[in-house]
């Protein structure tokens, strides 16, 4: 009777390659919880913010108004305008800084706010279309123009329009017609109802002119 063959195993030498990493994911918890509970003082008081990092909690002048708004770092104006302060005065359109259908003024100088980061206009001033009028109500003399002359057919525009008149008319207050139209040629009409417009808009840079 031959006795059972008897396979020999080896165990391995020195730890294995699943406990290695077990080991060093454990040491880097404990590295991370130690730099956690030993940070210093300006650190815990937020103070120790990272090099290019940007803070969401934010005051914003909106319309002569400080504004507190938690903002994503790459959010743009528009998206805070509309969806976080309730300004649905400005309007998207292209979504792309083609149509103008979103401009503002940020320190009196026109701008596409659909691609504009609000976290670059913290120290500046932001003027939309709901902040035109005067206290008591009363139309901005561009609005009134657009009243008047009835120059708008959607209207979707219009508000992009005015902003981008109104910083125009900053730099040119008695424009010809052909420097105005080229001042506000950056916006567009769905209508194309570009006469009408431009009609309104003259008449607008007549009642700013007399008020």
């Amino acid at each position: 009777m031959t006795a059972p063959i008897q396979i020999q195993t080896h165990e391995p030498i020195g730890p294995s390659r699943r406990s290695f990493i077990k080991g060093v994911v454990a040491a880097g918890a404990a590295v991370s919880a130690s730099s956690y509970l030993f940070r210093g003082p300006e650190t815990v008081l937020g103070q120790g913010s990272l090099p290019g990092s940007v803070e969401r909690l934010m005051t914003l002048n909106i319309n002569g108004q400080q504004r507190r708004v938690d903002v994503m770092k790459q959010e743009t104006l528009a998206m805070t305008l509309r969806y976080k302060l309730g300004l649905t005065g400005t309007k998207l359109g292209c979504d792309r800084s083609e149509c103008g259908a979103c401009t503002v003024l940020i320190d009196n100088v026109p701008h596409y706010s659909c691609s504009v980061l609000t976290h670059t206009v913290r120290s500046k001033q932001v003027v939309t279309i709901e902040g035109l009028e005067s206290a008591d109500g009363k139309l901005h003399p561009v609005q009134q123009a657009i009243v008047d002359e009835q120059g708008f057919q959607c209207a979707f525009c219009m508000s992009g329009f005015v902003m981008a008149t109104v910083g125009y008319l900053k730099t040119n207050p008695n424009p010809t017609r052909d420097e105005l139209a080229h001042g506000i040629s950056g916006n567009l009409c769905r209508c194309s109802d570009y006469n009408k417009i431009l009609n309104a808009m003259m008449r607008g840079a007549e009642n700013l002119r007399k008020a």
